[in-house]
């Protein structure tokens, strides 16, 4: 096992990265009370919810089972937490555990903020992108029809435990979706790891455990210290969404769960870095190479064909980003160097969003 640490002073906490987490006693040494909620969902719950309640005898615990989707991550369904969190009773000492991906871990994470004005929780991420990016952070939140992730809270969990043993049950097209996640912390932080990506995506695609471990262990690292300097989002932290805004956008017109969030991130981040490319902070050579490696991930680098500039803009004008009415973009300075900007001349942005199919054509 190998262990991080999230540094925010006394909020602090631990990410622990390793092989048969699920069945060692790791998660008593992180409840304060007797009482503890779990969360999942009707695909990871069969697999593992049986494994994680052997850590806790002697708990009180209850269960709540959710429907599996990122069209489920709304209010309506958060608010069957708050009813099984009420029926059993929970006090503030409750500890609320999200098994499952990136949905459940949000969703979890939003109640365990609002319950009482706050209890604690803990991550158990099942899935390569919630491994590496969404159960990291204190992220939490729901979609609303209008936009995603726009209702939510900053909340950080008491411990994030990632069995890497689960990513094998994970199907392919989830698996390439984490990737995107993954390749986005070379492409806005770390060009050498970045390069590793390059000479190991054949062993990460076939789950090699030693490359899948090394690429989880620096993708945590990275987002645990951009996370220290800025944990609200204010400045750096802004970085981590590389690729999101276009592809927030493209979930947002597709209907949440048409494209998994880490294939619109994929298709977003070609775009971004396209925009990039058109502001002369990238060559040719570096946008092939960025195609190229979001390709061997298994990720579409095309949105929808549909998408309009116009469609696109007016989804984007509700992003998170977009501050005083000026949409700021997560762009690249060079691969490996990330910069959020709203200097772009809007021309440049239009030829972009009009490349369309021309992008996977590169």
């Amino acid at each position: 096992m190998q262990t991080l640490s999230v540094d925010l002073g006394a909020r602090s906490y631990p990410i622990q990265i390793g092989q048969g987490l699920l069945s060692k006693q790791l998660l008593p040494a992180h409840i304060k009370g007797r009482q503890v909620m779990v969360v999942s969902n009707e695909t990871v719950a069969p697999l593992y919810l049986q494994t994680l309640l052997q850590q806790l005898d002697g708990y009180q615990v209850d269960t709540v089972i959710l429907p599996d989707g990122e069209q489920f991550k709304d209010l309506e369904h958060v608010n069957r937490i708050f009813d099984a969190l009420l029926e059993k009773r929970h006090n503030r000492t409750t500890t609320l555990i999200a098994l499952g991906g990136g949905v459940v871990g949000d969703m979890t994470g939003f109640a365990a903020a609002s319950y009482q004005r706050g209890v604690d929780f803990i991550q158990v991420p099942t899935t390569l992108l919630s491994q590496v990016d969404s159960s990291v952070g204190g992220k939490t939140g729901v979609n609303h029809p209008l936009g995603k992730n726009m209702i939510g809270a900053f909340h950080q969990p008491q411990q994030v435990l990632a069995d890497t043993d689960v990513l094998n049950s994970l199907p392919e097209r989830e698996l390439s979706a984490g990737l995107a996640e993954v390749i986005k912390y070379g492409l806005i932080y770390d060009e050498a790891f970045l390069s590793w990506l390059e000479a190991n995506m054949a062993g990460l695609r076939a789950r090699d455990p030693e490359a899948l471990a090394y690429a989880i262990y620096r993708s945590c690292e990275i987002k645990a210290e951009i996370v220290a300097q800025d944990e609200r989002e204010s400045g750096i932290r802004a970085l981590l969404n590389l690729g999101h805004t276009f592809g927030h956008a493209i979930e947002t017109d597709q209907g949440y769960g048409q494209w998994l969030h880490g294939e619109a991130v994929g298709a977003g981040t070609l775009m971004s870095a396209d925009l990039s490319a058109r502001l002369g902070w990238l060559s040719q050579a570096d946008l092939d190479r960025v195609k190229t490696l979001l390709q061997s991930a298994g990720l579409p680098v095309v949105a929808p064909e549909a998408m309009t500039p116009e469609r696109f803009k007016e989804l984007m004008a509700v992003d998170k980003k977009v501050l005083d009415g000026q949409l700021r973009l997560v762009l690249l300075k060079s691969l490996g160097q990330g910069v959020v900007t709203a200097e772009f001349p809007v021309e440049k942005l239009d030829e972009t969003l009009s490349a369309g199919a021309q992008l996977g054509q590169l």
